[in-house]
């Protein structure tokens, strides 16, 4: 009996992509809770983004109900999550290819 090979080129891609770790991202979602302005305060504090890029990402949580606000391995992005929930944010994290 023989090992079982991939038969499509999925299997190959997803072999790969769990060999060379898959980019994560932490998102941040809209509340009914937090003022936009504290949104980016936490931002431009814990990410240390610039006020412009942390007010773009606030708008994103206002008005689409989301925004990536980290990428990169899923330990990093699990303590960006911690973070997030520690200044009192909704925030989640998921593979960056979904």
């Amino acid at each position: 009996m023989r090992n079982p090979e991939p038969d499509t080129h999925e299997d190959v891609g997803t072999q790969l992509a769990n060999a060379f770790g898959v980019p994560w991202v932490t998102i941040v979602w809209n509340d009914p809770v937090n003022l936009m302005s504290y949104v980016s305060y936490v931002f431009r504090t814990y990410f240390g983004m610039s006020a412009a890029e942390a007010e773009r990402r606030m708008l994103l949580v206002h008005t689409e109900g989301r925004a990536v606000v980290a990428t990169g391995n899923r330990e990093e992005m699990e303590r960006h999550v911690e973070a997030m929930h520690g200044y009192g944010l909704w925030a989640t994290l998921t593979k960056a290819d979904t």
